[in-house]
């Protein structure tokens, strides 16, 4: 198993403890594109996807609710 697929298994198994640098990360892996964001906030947009990932840094880690759009995108554009 391969380091990225442990760390979307991990954060299958958890959302209430995904990383804010690794959700950026897999934004990036599934085609979102950082637009902007002010100061905890970053913002992250896909052509053709009208849903935006928007995930806020609390303590290192992003809030449940983003942790659960993040893998309804996962389900979505994941391999």
């Amino acid at each position: 198993m391969t380091q990225r697929e442990k760390l979307l298994e991990t954060i299958h198994q958890n959302p209430k403890a995904v990383r804010f640098d690794d959700a950026c990360k897999i934004a990036r892996w599934l085609g979102f594109i950082y637009d902007g964001g002010q100061g905890s906030h970053r913002v992250f947009k896909r052509p053709g996807e009208p849903i935006q990932l928007n995930f806020q840094n609390r303590n290192g880690v992003i809030p449940p609710y983003q942790a659960r759009q993040l893998i309804a995108m996962l389900d979505k554009y994941g391999e």
